[in-house]
């Protein structure tokens, strides 16, 4: 079960519960699916929802009864395991194994199309009322970098992006806009200062074209960058450890093909480590869509870290490949197979920054 499907599944709760004269409200136009952050309230749920304290107010009656009304409903669909009301009446909706499986299906089959969701109709349509959006480029190579990527981010999430063709400037690409126009400028760069950083050229001669949009995107962009003196290629640099994070999936299926299997979705076990992959991976197309809304690239880069290192982290403690003369089995199928939804998310989310996605390292 996806986001988007439990999305549509408490969208027919509430429907319902209009129909049956349960609640004299407004079914939501969209409900918002998010997967709970650890450590906030949300145990070992898989996914949250705030569609009782969205509806409360017009229903005339406190948050937590609707919630309960609604966990009686949402109890009896299939893929969910169980439902808990937390807090002032959030549903923190925990899946079944098999419902989860489902979800990394479904990653698999979308591909490089995963976390694009324009015209998804699933309830949850980004960037509603926005219309096209033209983008435009301030002063300065940052500036320009950022525009780049939204130009690939803003149509991910949901929004329509035109630009004319690139022009002369310091930028790879200066987007420039036609019709309602936002012009991108966030914050300086800060540099050594005996490097010169206003000159794409020059920047990408010195740290490389990955290494130059990682460290420009990366950062917030009403805080200043501080560029390094050279590329880290070692795990303290985020951009590293998400290329090698997806270059390690790549090899996980080749070693695979090697010892003669494949991946296949299914009972992946319920450790933290996997649980914490599969959340990274279900929250991908949320963290696109909100890059999109609030035209910040960083939170991409920022999700492709916290992937990359659950991946890592799951891939020590929960092996997706055989050890010694243990036989494959269904669990390492079904590891293989969140080890490539994981490497989806991070080479689509690369790929979103402009990024190269190396298959070996």
């Amino acid at each position: 079960m996806t986001p988007a499907e439990l999305s549509r599944a408490v969208l027919r709760s509430v429907r319902g519960a209009v129909e049956d004269g349960e609640l004299s409200v407004t079914v939501p136009e969209r409900v918002v699916v998010r997967v709970p952050a650890r450590g906030g309230g949300g145990g070992a749920a898989d996914l949250a929802c705030s569609v009782a304290l969205q509806v409360a107010k017009e229903a005339g009656r406190p948050s937590r009864e609707v919630a309960a009304m609604l966990r009686e409903r949402l109890a009896g669909v299939s893929g969910i395991a169980g439902v808990e009301i937390a807090g002032a009446g959030f549903l923190n909706v925990t899946l079944t194994g098999a419902a989860r499986a489902g979800l990394v299906w479904s990653v698999l089959a979308q591909g490089r199309e995963y976390g694009n969701t324009a015209g998804r109709g699933d309830g949850q349509e980004p960037g509603r009322g926005c219309g096209p959006v033209g983008l435009r480029a301030a002063a300065g190579v940052r500036a320009a970098v950022v525009a780049e990527a939204l130009e690939r981010i803003l149509p991910a999430g949901g929004i329509t992006a035109k630009a004319e063709p690139r022009g002369e400037g310091s930028s790879p690409h200066s987007a420039v806009a036609r019709g309602r126009t936002e012009e991108v400028a966030p914050h300086p760069v800060e540099s050594h200062p005996h490097s010169p950083h206003q000159d794409w050229r020059t920047l990408t001669a010195r740290l490389g074209p990955d290494e130059a949009r990682w460290v420009l995107l990366r950062v917030a962009q009403q805080d200043a960058v501080r560029l390094p003196e050279r590329p880290v290629q070692r795990e303290s640099n985020g951009r590293f450890r998400v290329q090698y994070a997806y270059a390690r999936t790549c090899a996980m299926t080749r070693n695979a093909r090697d010892l003669g299997f494949a991946a296949e979705p299914g009972d992946m076990g319920d450790g933290r480590a996997v649980r914490e992959v599969w959340a990274a991976v279900a929250e991908y197309p949320g963290v696109v869509e909100a890059a999109a809304r609030h035209r910040a690239p960083d939170r991409v880069a920022r999700h492709l870290e916290v992937t990359a290192d659950a991946w890592l982290r799951c891939h020590d403690v929960c092996p997706p490949l055989p050890v010694g003369e243990e036989k494959p089995s269904a669990v390492h199928r079904a590891r293989l197979a969140l080890a490539e939804a994981a490497g989806t998310v991070l080479a689509n989310g690369l790929h979103l920054l402009g990024i190269s996605t190396p298959e070996r390292l």
